[in-house]
């Protein structure tokens, strides 16, 4: 195939996630302050997207609490830095059976599952520009976890989203995710433009091969708007794969701690390195107002 480069680029920085990423790095943020001074941060540096998990700010464990939504979203809105803020939808969906001899009950810890309403009440009460739809189930790392969304779910979820006027990010772990999202745009529960997220190296979705990501990209219509990323080791050879296959690119501490061997690294310098790899592509990097355009943001 010919190749597409792409030469407007914008960045999404992951400031936080909800893995066990505290324990391994000092540098992931975990209270509102510290997460919306890490948008601020990756802003400063180059990002014009910034998506956001929160955590208790007490153990740094994943949180669906909507003060802590609000209070994020309100710092990073007082900030003096124009940011696009892109917040998950991705939890309450987690299912941890007991064993693999008795998986019912299941086990209490670390199961969070609500209902459509429930997983999108912070984007009601903070209505920020973007936030995420996870568009599938797949097993999840390791043991009994199971990420759990089901096309019901995902249905109302779409619907929801797009009755609030924020615009759904689009997260595609596999091929078949990318399937279901082409049903939900077909069925006009997602609107264009359809901005998209493709997620590799998360076991047990996609790998991040180069051929397996080329199936992705090719599986993602010419007229959507795409960015990928990869976790770990491959995470910083991701901002150059994506734009050469016509997308756009994420980095964050959600995705990788690291900026070189044994080097622990801040959302600023993830989103510095990418900055650097873009710019001496000869891409040119697209700023928030840009961003706004492209996609069709409201902003608030």
């Amino acid at each position: 195939m010919p190749l597409s480069m792409n030469r407007e680029v914008f960045i999404t920085c992951a400031v936080t996630g909800s893995g066990d990423t505290v324990s391994k790095s000092g540098h992931v943020p975990i209270t509102p302050k510290q997460i919306a001074e890490a948008a601020v941060e990756a802003a400063k540096a180059g990002a014009a997207i910034v998506h956001c998990h929160v955590r208790d700010p007490e153990t740094g464990a994943p949180a669906r609490r909507l003060d802590l939504y609000r209070e994020v979203t309100d710092r990073i809105r007082s900030a003096d830095i124009d940011i696009v803020l892109n917040l998950t939808a991705g939890m309450g969906g987690d299912l941890v059976f007991g064993n693999v001899e008795s998986p019912f009950p299941v086990n209490e810890k670390g199961t969070d599952m609500a209902g459509a309403t429930e997983r999108v009440a912070h984007v009601a009460e903070c209505l920020p520009e973007i936030c995420t739809l996870d568009c599938g189930t797949m097993n999840f790392s390791l043991g009994d976890y199971v990420m759990t969304n089901t096309p019901s779910m995902l249905r109302e979820m779409a619907r929801q989203m797009t009755a609030l006027g924020v615009r759904p990010e689009i997260e595609a772990f596999d091929t078949g995710h990318l399937w279901f999202a082409k049903q939900l745009v077909e069925e006009g529960l997602i609107e264009d433009p359809v901005l998209i997220q493709l997620c590799m190296g998360i076991p047990w979705g996609a790998p991040d091969d180069l051929n397996t990501f080329m199936a992705m990209v090719n599986n993602v219509p010419s007229n959507w708007t795409f960015s990928a990323f990869s976790i770990g080791r491959n995470a910083l050879a991701y901002p150059a794969a994506a734009i050469l296959a016509g997308g756009n690119v994420r980095v964050g501490l959600e995705d990788n701690l690291y900026i070189g061997k044994g080097q622990l690294a801040t959302n600023g310098q993830l989103v510095e390195k990418a900055v650097s790899v873009i710019e001496g592509m000869g891409a040119k990097i697209i700023g928030p107002a840009e961003v706004r355009e492209k996609l069709k943001l409201t902003k608030r």
